[in-house]
């Protein structure tokens, strides 16, 4: 972002800032816009941040439901095997 601070010295004196008073305001504005502001480049990095950080979130939550349903397929075959096991011992 470019920021003219020759015309900003200029309309600040015009409008009755001294010299001395239109340079530190120039001189502060421009260490915002330079330092603080961000620009649409900024923001559209972000975003395009946001949506591989979103890709990547729906991609792992996926992978965990999946181990997930694997890990209670897996427990409840073993807790009906168990139970099977312990209902043969007790009837015979």
């Amino acid at each position: 972002m470019v920021f003219d601070t020759y015309a900003a010295v200029k309309k600040l004196k015009e409008a009755g800032f001294t010299e001395q008073q239109a340079e530190a305001q120039t001189t502060l504005l421009t260490e915002i816009v330079e330092n603080d502001l961000a620009t649409k480049r900024d923001i559209a990095e972000l975003r395009k941040d946001i949506e591989v950080l979103r890709a990547d979130l729906k991609r792992d939550m996926a992978e965990t439901k999946a181990d997930l349903i694997r890990w209670m397929v897996g427990a409840r075959i073993f807790q009906t095997a168990l139970i099977a096991v312990l209902l043969f011992r007790l009837v015979h």
